[in-house]
């Protein structure tokens, strides 16, 4: 790339945040414009499904930097504006009210939005929402009210949080999804298993391998009929059966989509001017093109979108990590497990366990519940390539610690 003074990024999330303010530590001096289709500045997500619905973060707390640090930064925000448009041969984007912006160096970090259920299959109907943004928290707080049924499609980590949270608020909650069971996509059994005792035991009613056929009711939602052919009767019903990443900018511009916007090692587009991170971004690891949804993947891959842009062609090598909170359950995952691993269970008092997916007799991936210590000797064990003996991790007695030796 030729020298960079003018870098435009859009997005409005953790990508964003990151890659900006990298640019800045890192002492890049040009022109800095963040474009975001909300009217807040970038914020955190995942607490809007956790604390944020729960009441026990205020909307400030979630803004990953206060208004001042954009300021401060010489960063200029555009917020509640969408960009339309990439004109890639005069390296410009063009804005909803039809200002036009100049770039060196574009990022494309846009996220992802959730699956709609089909309007004929009563997706239009009032009481139907989805849990992703600001809007979705503040439209869904004050509809969770102790009167209320709710249905919750889909049983990924989205659905359990926004059940979890429905049920401590005395909501009657029934969670359908399509899977054989719940976190099928994402989790090994034992984990499903895990999730599912916690969920029923307070009193959530979860129904696996069967889904909508389709909502009932006129104008606002009253139930919903299932493939099986049962029925459920709910006030409220939250979507969470995924997302799809938000390439449609990339699309018009002619940039290579693979399930997102196709990236090299560098993080670079197509396009060798544009680059992209976070959700939206489908890069190659581990032999597979893929989306890393995370926080950490989103920060680590801004950051380094900020390197490579000051020209340091800086490799990026994902370390995912993720986390949930459900109830008195902390949930904390360190790589990437797959259905077909081999799973090793380490019980605990309570609700402590630990699952330690292995391929090939190679650690790669852990789910800890309320279990710090084994995530944070996994994490670092997968990290640095090293594996643990199975047998010693099952045995309650091992010192984890001593397998970091």
């Amino acid at each position: 790339m030729n020298a960079v003074n003018n870098v435009v990024v859009i997005g409005g999330g953790q990508a964003a945040a990151a890659l900006v303010a990298k640019l800045r530590t890192s002492g890049f001096t040009g022109s800095i414009t963040l474009v975001g289709a909300e009217i807040d500045p970038p914020y955190q997500r995942p607490p809007l499904s956790k604390a944020y619905l729960a009441g026990e973060m205020t909307r400030e707390r979630l803004y990953l930097r206060p208004a001042a640090f954009y300021d401060q930064h010489a960063i200029t925000l555009r917020l509640g504006e969408a960009a339309t448009a990439i004109d890639r041969t005069s390296k410009t984007v063009a804005l909803a009210g039809g200002e036009v912006l100049p770039y060196d160096a574009l990022v494309l970090a846009t996220g992802a939005t959730p699956r709609p259920l089909p309007a004929d299959k009563g997706g239009a109907l009032d009481g139907v929402l989805t849990m992703r943004n600001l809007a979705d928290a503040d439209a869904l707080d004050p509809l969770l009210t102790a009167d209320k049924k709710l249905l919750v499609v889909g049983g990924g980590y989205i659905g359990l949080e926004a059940a979890a949270v429905a049920a401590k608020r005395g909501l009657d909650v029934t969670l359908v999804h399509s899977g054989a069971r719940i976190l099928s996509r994402v989790a090994a059994a034992a984990t499903s298993d895990y999730f599912r005792t916690l969920h029923t035991s307070h009193g959530v009613k979860i129904l696996e391998g069967t889904s909508v056929d389709h909502l009932t009711g006129t104008g606002h939602v009253m139930g919903a009929v299932l493939t099986d052919g049962s029925t459920v009767a709910a006030d409220l019903v939250i979507v969470g059966i995924g997302v799809t990443p938000n390439d449609q900018l990339a699309h018009a511009a002619g940039l290579d989509l693979h399930h997102g916007i196709a990236v090299d090692l560098h993080s670079r587009t197509s396009d060798p001017s544009i680059f992209a991170a976070g959700d939206v971004a489908a890069l190659d690891w581990q032999g597979r093109r893929m989306r890393i949804e995370s926080v950490g993947n989103a920060i680590d891959q801004g950051e380094n979108v900020a390197l490579n842009i000051l020209g340091q062609d800086v490799p990026y090598v994902p370390k995912p990590w993720f986390w949930s909170d459900q109830y008195d359950c902390k949930l904390q995952i360190a790589g990437l497990g797959a259905a077909d691993d081999t799973i090793v269970i380490r019980k605990g008092e309570g609700l402590t366990q630990s699952n330690w997916y292995y391929r090939d007799g190679q650690l790669v991936a852990i789910d800890a519940m309320n279990d710090p210590r084994a995530y944070m000797v996994a994490k670092r064990l997968i990290e640095a390539g090293k594996s643990a003996d199975p047998a010693l991790v099952a045995d309650p007695e091992t010192d984890l610690k001593a397998l970091l030796k």
